[in-house]
């Protein structure tokens, strides 16, 4: 039977959409469901805040009378501005092995982006850097983490049969962490804090709601991240979003803050437990029992491995040392909590200050992730 696309338009077809990699991936070994709850959330207009400044349709493809793959198309208005281009993204991105469904989706998508003045594609990507994105390419073998993307080892196959190629690569690291911090890097941390009169800074909840903690790590990481690929700035409205959706559940003990003497944040470092094995126990659902299996692994019976959200530094502070500030100011804290490994999210392959980092642990790059890029074109 012949394969139909057919743009989401009711909420039975946004559930169906929602699902389907849950259903494709169900038992999968690797595969980590995301909650259901968050992404219908996260693609609907008037929830996420994205949508100031962008716009997106939603696409499921039909073969045999049976949802054969789903896409996202989208415009990221703000970024597309600061980037000079003329991009639609795809996102969302999961489909059957059938190379005649996804070009049948990226048809779609590309037809979407030539409507409104695109001239090429690129993907997977979200509406923001917030959202999951790049296409894994090594590491089939290894279960995802919370905040990024599972695939077939077909998917980027395919990708390359129609004439889709490399724009960008991220990273992923497995670390070690040692079983006590060595005396000389908490030497070193000490020096570097004395040296540019800075403080690290532990705060309670209290502290961030009082404070307004969380809106000044989103402008921070504003600061820091704008210059990476992609990447746009966040406005004041996903700001308090994302501190509502991410912070309200954030063990502090886990978080470095790192002030001047001024009070000013210049950097932050961002852990959490893994959440991967609570959220395939929970597969994809908060109720009725979901969100047990969650609390658990956050405060109860944490996992042995953690992820490493984010690093943010202030521009006018790198090559300062203060990376390693943020990890001899957590580490104690990790290892007196049970936690013995720690997952990076993805790092640019070229964020070679980041990864130098992991030289001085036992640490290997056990994934990779990209993204898929070409002019808009009929598709071969």
């Amino acid at each position: 039977m012949p394969i139909s696309v057919k743009k989401v338009s009711t909420s039975k077809e946004m559930r169906t959409f929602v699902n389907f990699a849950n259903k494709l991936y169900r038992n999968h070994p690797c595969y980590v469901p995301s909650l259901v709850s968050d992404d219908v959330a996260t693609l609907d207009s008037k929830k996420n805040h994205a949508f100031e400044f962008c716009e997106a349709d939603y696409f499921i493809a039909w073969k045999d009378g049976k949802p054969a793959g789903r896409v996202a198309a989208i415009i990221n208005h703000r970024a597309n501005e600061a980037w000079k281009v003329k991009q639609v993204r795809f996102g969302w991105i999961d489909f059957i092995e059938d190379i005649e469904v996804l070009k049948a989706l990226l048809s779609a998508v590309e037809a979407w982006g030539k409507e409104r003045g695109m001239t090429d594609i690129a993907g997977p990507l979200g509406f923001t850097d917030f959202d999951p994105e790049g296409m894994l390419v090594e590491g089939f073998d290894r279960m995802g983490t919370m905040i990024t993307i599972y695939n077939h080892e077909y998917y980027p196959a395919f990708f390359e049969k129609l004439g889709f190629r490399k724009e960008v690569d991220w990273v992923e690291y497995l670390i070690k962490l040692p079983e006590s911090l060595p005396e000389r890097y908490e030497k070193m941390g000490r020096l570097v804090l004395e040296k540019n009169r800075l403080r690290t800074r532990k705060l309670t909840m209290k502290d961030v709601h009082r404070e307004k903690y969380g809106q000044k790590m989103f402008r921070l990481i504003n600061e820091c991240y704008k210059d990476l690929y992609g990447y746009s700035l966040l406005s004041e409205r996903q700001m308090n979003q994302y501190v509502s959706q991410y912070l309200t559940f954030i063990d502090l003990r886990m978080v470095s803050f790192i002030e001047d003497e001024a009070g000013e944040l210049v950097a932050c470092g961002v852990t959490l437990p893994s959440l991967s094995k609570a959220l395939r126990r929970a597969q994809g659902k908060l109720f009725p029992f979901g969100w047990a299996h969650l609390l658990n692994a956050l405060y109860m019976n944490r996992p042995d491995t953690l992820d490493l959200l984010l690093v943010a530094v202030k521009p006018e502070y790198r090559n300062k040392g203060l990376n390693s500030v943020m990890f001899c100011d957590l580490i104690p804290t990790l290892i007196k909590l049970g936690f013995k490994y720690a997952e990076s999210n993805p790092e640019l392959e070229t964020n070679t200050k980041v990864q130098s980092l992991w030289s001085a642990f036992d640490s290997e790059i056990h994934k990779r992730r990209r993204v898929y890029a070409k002019p808009l074109s009929n598709l071969p």
